[in-house]
């Protein structure tokens, strides 16, 4: 990922949020099951603006007849009048926010199961092109940012739309003369609210950018401390989290910047409209164009009237930062998802590759004409140096990825006439980083199958050799594991590794070294139950231990991404080629250990 510039300044201009409105319409669209439940807030709105209109209008005619009549009863029952208006205008507006935010939190959470949903059925290509922490920004973050908005700014926009038509209606209806005289700021407003708002919205959309990076960095760091700590390299992180957190501060500080002129400007406006209406109209109620109580409605209206507009420019750019992370967002949901046709109920386990090639960037072939045929049943075993495509190939069975030239069948079917689902239902994975989840360890077996038994869970285990460590823990089959399988060793994770794998009673079985990480008297009591869980299945093992494999049916020897040598241990051995180099080299290694 390219690095951000140190500083940002005005000048830098920053990406614009593409197509608001087509943005602001997807997140109706996630709104629409709400659309009664809004009417209904609309309605509220309605009558709120309304009352809010009413108030000041009752409270100039009160002045008026004070003034006029001095009448007594008049004046209380217009006091009580005004109390029932505020108050009925204070229920409106309490329930117009709660059931808004009941409207809010359910569309939020249906875009936020929507974006959950879709990652699960994204392909791993997307995954590895991009930074976890980034992902879970616009999940957490960018979410979060909708849902502040639809809150309140939806409210307060439309509240503020109606306060200010009605206003001005009712100002006009009153005095032209002195409506006339009020909206003379109008001008100022709209050019200030227009070069700050200008500015504001690309920044909070680069601020939103900075912050995802930002989250993608330290989630990597938080991944990799000890190897930062390893080679030392802290001085060097805590330069470049400082490059990342300046951009992040700049974008930032410039955005709230701008935001800050907003009441800044409108502060200084409504001072200068409060002089007029009371400079000017104080003239026209000299010379009897006005009553005093015109002048007292007016200076209520002019606030309510500025305070909306206010309200309006800060909505303005609440709504730009929630459509900014919208706009994150359905990024995400608009990448495609794996297709698939076709299911299968059953594998036996015939597999072949023909003709098969792949490059993960388009350029660079990690396989070239990758050529075999797995009977059901069989064992194949994957050797050759790192990054001779050994990975790749099981990557490739498991359907992570499409093959860029040639055909992957299974049991005579092209692979893609099965879908993802059915294919790997029917698949056991055991890696040499076993990946456990913060569950109890019986959670954790069981995730190979879920439907299984406590009595097939122990069998696994029991199976696996993981039995006897387990009923050592202080809660046995139900301690949780903490996230990553902290806990247990990382032998111990393998052993539950393999027994989860047990448990899922597979049809095709990857070993990626599974016994990499197991001690000696361990692995040859794994070795067995390994064995085991093999019989009948056809098993794909990826050995970097050269002695794991002796017993293979076929072991297909890579290099460069082509397949060099193929056959049994003791027929490559005979052929004195790369293979028979690779297992002299591993004793010759072993002896020196010795």
């Amino acid at each position: 990922m390219a690095r951000q510039p140190r500083h940002m300044g005005i000048g830098t201009p920053p990406p614009k949020v593409e197509n608001i409105r087509a943005t602001l319409n997807r997140i109706w669209s996630y709104m629409a099951p709400e659309k009664k439940r809004f009417s209904m807030v609309i309605g509220l709105i309605i009558i709120s603006s309304l009352l809010s209109l009413l108030g000041p209008f009752l409270l100039g005619k009160t002045v008026d007849i004070v003034i006029a009549e001095s009448e007594t009863n008049t004046l209380i029952v217009m006091i009580f009048l005004l109390l029932a208006i505020y108050f009925f205008h204070s229920l409106t507006l309490w329930l117009q926010n709660y059931w808004m935010i009941g409207i809010a939190q359910t569309t939020v959470y249906e875009m936020r199961n929507h974006l959950f949903s879709h990652l699960q059925r994204l392909p791993i290509l997307f995954f590895q092109k991009r930074q976890q922490g980034d992902l879970m920004s616009r999940l957490t973050n960018d979410m979060e940012d909708v849902s502040r908005t639809l809150n309140t700014a939806v409210v307060q926009f439309v509240t503020s739309v109606l306060t200010i038509t009605g206003t001005i209606g009712v100002m006009i209806w009153l005095s032209p003369l002195l409506t006339l005289l009020t909206l003379t700021i109008v001008p100022v407003m709209y050019f200030g609210m227009k070069w700050i708002t200008k500015r504001t919205g690309t920044y909070f959309k680069e601020q939103q950018k900075h912050l995802g990076e930002l989250n993608g960095y330290v989630e990597e760091m938080f991944t990799g401390q000890p190897i930062i700590t390893m080679f030392s390299r802290e001085e060097r992180v805590i330069q470049d989290f400082e490059e990342k957190n300046e951009a992040l501060r700049q974008s930032g500080y410039w955005a709230q910047v701008y935001t800050g002129f907003i009441p800044k400007l409108m502060n200084m406006l409504n001072n200068v409209s409060f002089a007029i209406i009371v400079g000017g109209g104080g003239l026209l109620a000299l010379n009897g164009y006005v009553s005093i109580g015109i002048i007292v409605t007016f200076t209520t209206y002019s606030r309510q009237f500025t305070r909306p507009l206010n309200d309006l420019a800060n909505q303005f750019n609440m709504i730009l930062s929630a459509v900014a992370g919208a706009d994150r967002v359905f990024h995400i949901i608009d990448e495609s998802e794996e297709n698939d046709t076709g299911e299968v109920s059953t594998i036996k386990g015939n597999i072949e590759f023909r003709d098969v090639s792949f490059s993960y960037d388009g350029s660079e072939q990690t396989l070239a004409h990758i050529n075999f045929h797995a009977e059901a049943g069989e064992t194949i075993a994957l050797v050759g140096p790192t990054g001779a495509g050994k990975t790749t190939i099981v990557s490739l069975l498991s359907r992570f990825y499409d093959p860029d030239q040639g055909r992957i069948l299974v049991d005579g079917k092209d692979i893609h006439s099965i879908t993802r689902d059915s294919l790997r239902s029917q698949m056991g994975v055991v890696l040499q980083d076993a990946t456990m989840f913060n569950k109890t360890i019986r959670e954790n077996i069981r995730y190979g199958r879920i439907e299984a038994t406590d009595e097939e869970v122990e069998k696994a285990a029991r199976a696996s050799h993981a039995h006897d460590f387990i009923i050592k823990l202080p809660n046995g089959y139900d301690t949780i594991l903490d996230p990553d399988g902290k806990g247990v060793s990382h032998g111990q994770r393998q052993l539950l590794s393999i027994a989860r794998a047990m448990i899922a009673n597979p049809s095709l079985l990857i070993l990626d070294e599974a016994t990499s990480s197991i001690d000696t008297v361990t692995e040859m009591k794994i070795n067995d139950a390994l064995k085991k869980l093999m019989k009948g299945r056809t098993s794909f093992v990826i050995a970097h231990r050269l002695n794991t494999i002796r017993s293979a049916d076929q072991i297909l020897v890579l290099r460069k991404g082509r397949i060099i040598e193929k056959g049994t241990h003791y027929e490559l051995i005979e052929e004195k080629g790369f293979y028979a180099d690779l297992v002299k080299t591993q004793q010759t290694e072993k002896n020196v250990m010795l």
